[in-house]
């Protein structure tokens, strides 16, 4: 009761020491709930049925509103696709997921079966279409990207919302008992296939699987993308730190923990990281096609076209035959053989008088999973993601020299393109400026390309945030819009992702509002310290509270893992929180020697957005104690590209803030300036100069008593 009583006390003393900000807290939260009111009750069977398009604003019958440029028509697609249900053992719905065999995050053209069905470009997403409807789900990210590109054949679920029900809760609404409803097992992941089967039972409702894909059925070849063959280079041990052989050799010890007999790798970075390869079948993704099988004495590599691209140089590179033969090699040798023979390899590991198991990763398709009796499966957290995304000295060292060069690429173009938007001498748009920072990426020592496709967004389309650049959208820098770029680079010596906001004008003080307290919430993240065994969802708060004591927040996660030279989006570690962070088997706690990035954002529909990011590294804190005999950790940022002054709002900044942010600052001089200097680039060196004079600590009473304040509304709401 004391507790409560304080609070009411300090709440009354934070909104006399600083009214105004209190005053538009409230307003912005009428607001937002005004614009984002949500049911609170459960909704009813009746009322899932109920869902259409219509519920759409741009769907609702008599509605003017224009039909965006990018939003592409489904209805023949659609139509074909159900034309083949009776044949396809009479079902009566059809699951079509984002995946592609491998459970890929990113995945080839020729396997982007739910965009061609649905419209919908994002990048995480499953549609299933019934006899007379169609629905997508996909989370917060992509709210607005959905809501424009799909169709008015297309109900939009929003994950995490009120009322919004699952794809078994809404099929189960609509078919009746003794229905089929058919999806791939090769494009769903154990975990899924396995929940969506049980639900389903509940109601008599049976999930069928077979290899034969529908969209592939009536996706017509003139139109599809051809099954990636790209060039695959060897990546030697200058840059990965270690041979593939003593991967080996430590995998082969984490089986035997395990008290396992063989290892099925599925996932595209862990056979490119196992072997030292990567390759170009996945558009910024340095992939290629294939599975591998780690027994105790043998090693198998499934390469597609591996006629085609088992060249001599990677034979010798992996002690093999010119045919991928092992016949007459001594020691480690990697037999490789044609992609197509994979799950039939995994089959005949079916041995019954084996007390060892085969080590299925949950993140495996369910083709995979159900291909040898589960008596037989040891389904954990394949051992390779961790070995991973634990980097080592050569990693990290090459890593930190990679982030410099982008950084100094970055800045220097930053730099041409605000005296050119604010003179007027050049026009830029969102396209030709992403275009042209690509070409100072691809100056850059050791650069491989984009690790994604740039986020260039003007305005409004900052508000989306996964925005894709295309003539469509395309919108001009000016002197009165914020700018979003978040873009990144693939390097032998790594991968970035950086996000910078920027206004090359006079920014309202909304917008700057919403920019320092991003930049807090990155600070607070930043200067995290927790004991070593804790998940990135136990500290994604940090980021939060500053725009939590708004009202304001974000549907996206705060950080993602990120690898050498592979995925942008690494786990298995990740930072995040609620609905936007599931808690599957694969997640892990953060280590040391990990890399994430620190992303806090906030998006106001059709006007702005703002995301700030930065890489960092997990390394060891230095505490005064270690309690538990614990290792305390912390982050340290790596990327290096100073943050916009005139946009932020000093007097929010406590004196913690202040000096981390003087800190970053002077490393970035100190690192990313010497590189300028270096390389004669003056005009890119002062525009770094300008950002990073150090500010006084005059804001700690402010945060101080904001912060107290956030704690107060939770214990309040709890109590009440």
């Amino acid at each position: 009761m004391k507790i409560l009583e304080a609070c009411f006390l300090v709440i009354v003393i934070t909104a006399t020491v600083n009214s105004s900000p209190i005053a538009d807290h409230d307003l912005s939260n009428e607001k937002n709930v005004h614009r984002n009111h949500h049911r609170t009750r459960r909704a009813t069977e009746n009322e899932y049925r109920r869902m259409s398009p219509s519920d759409r604003p741009k769907c609702k019958s008599g509605s003017t509103m224009p039909r965006p440029p990018n939003e592409v028509n489904t209805t023949s697609r659609l139509q074909k696709l159900r034309a083949l249900f009776p044949a396809y053992d009479g079902i009566k719905a059809y699951y079509i997921p984002t995946e592609d065999a491998h459970q890929s995050e990113y995945v080839a053209a020729h396997d982007e079966r739910r965009v061609y069905i649905s419209g919908f470009s994002g990048s995480a997403g499953t549609a299933v279409v019934t006899e007379d409807k169609a629905a997508l789900w996909t989370d917060g990210r992509y709210f607005l990207q959905a809501e424009a590109e799909l169709d008015c054949n297309w109900i939009l679920m929003k994950q995490g919302e009120t009322g919004v029900p699952s794809s078994t809760e809404w099929l189960g609404s609509l078919l009746s008992a003794g229905d089929k409803v058919g999806a791939n097992p090769t494009l769903m992941p154990i975990d899924s296939w396995q929940v969506i089967e049980n639900r389903m039972k509940d109601k008599s409702i049976s999930l069928i699987g077979n290899s034969t894909d529908l969209v592939d059925e009536i996706w017509p070849d003139s139109e599809r993308p051809a099954f990636p063959n790209g060039d695959i280079i060897i990546l030697n041990t200058t840059f990965s730190g270690k041979s593939w052989k003593d991967k080996v050799t430590e995998l082969r010890k984490k089986m035997a923990d395990k008290n396992t007999r063989a290892l099925f790798v599925t996932a595209l970075d862990e056979t490119a990281w196992l072997f030292n390869l990567r390759g170009s079948d996945i558009a910024y993704n340095p992939f290629f096609i294939s599975y591998a099988i780690v027994e105790e004495n043998n090693v198998r590599f499934y390469l597609s076209n591996k006629t085609g691209r088992l060249t001599p140089k990677i034979a010798v590179h992996l002690s093999t035959g010119t045919t991928g033969d092992c016949s007459g090699k001594t020691g480690i040798c990697v037999q490789v053989k044609p992609y197509e023979d994979a799950l039939s390899d995994m089959k005949n590991l079916n041995d019954t008088s084996s007390t060892k198991k085969v080590w299925i990763s949950p993140a495996s398709s369910y083709a995979v999973y159900s291909s040898i009796p589960a008596s037989q499966v040891l389904k954990e957290r394949s051992p390779i993601q961790l070995l991973k995304a634990v980097k080592n000295q050569v990693e990290r060292d090459g890593y930190e020299r990679c982030q410099i060069r982008d950084s100094a690429a970055l800045i220097e173009f930053l730099a041409m393109l605000e005296k050119d938007v604010k003179s007027g001498s050049k026009q830029w748009n969102e396209i030709s400026a992403a275009s042209k920072l690509e070409e100072y990426r691809r100056m850059q020592q050791y650069n491989m390309g984009l690790s994604f496709n740039t986020i260039s967004a003007v305005g409004s389309n900052g508000a989306v945030i996964h925005y894709s650049p295309a003539p469509s959208t395309n919108k001009n820098l000016t002197t009165t819009e914020m700018y979003l770029l978040d873009s990144g680079g693939q390097y032998l010596d790594g991968t970035t992702d950086v996000t910078r906001t920027l206004h090359f004008g006079t920014p309202t003080e909304e917008m700057k509002q919403a920019y320092t307290r991003v930049l807090m919430g990155a600070i607070n993240l930043a200067m995290m310290i927790w004991p070593e065994g804790t998940y990135g969802r136990e500290i994604d708060s940090a980021a939060r509270a500053p725009l939590w004591s708004y009202g304001w927040n974000y549907r996206h996660g705060t950080g993602h893992g990120i690898g050498a030279f592979l995925s942008v989006h690494e786990g298995p570690g990740r930072i995040c929180l609620g609905s936007v962070c599931p808690v599957p088997s694969t997640r892990s706690a953060l280590y040391e020697h990990m890399f994430f990035s620190d992303e806090p954002g906030y998006y106001e529909p059709d006007q702005f957005g703002v995301r700030l990011e930065t890489i960092v590294m997990v390394v060891k804190a230095n505490t005064p104690n270690n309690f538990g005999n614990k290792t305390y950790l912390t982050f340290k940022p790596v990327t290096l590209v100073p943050f916009e002054t005139h946009l932020i709002k000093y007097d929010l900044l406590d004196d913690k803030q202040t000096k981390w942010l003087n800190d970053y600052h002077a490393e970035c001089m100190e690192k990313v300036g010497k590189v300028l200097q270096a390389a004669g680039k003056t005009e890119a060196y002062k525009w770094m100069e300008a950002r990073v004079q150090q500010i006084s600590t005059s804001g700690q009473a402010f945060l101080t008593a904001n912060m107290l304040l956030a704690f107060c509304l939770v214990v309040i709401s709890r109590v009440l």
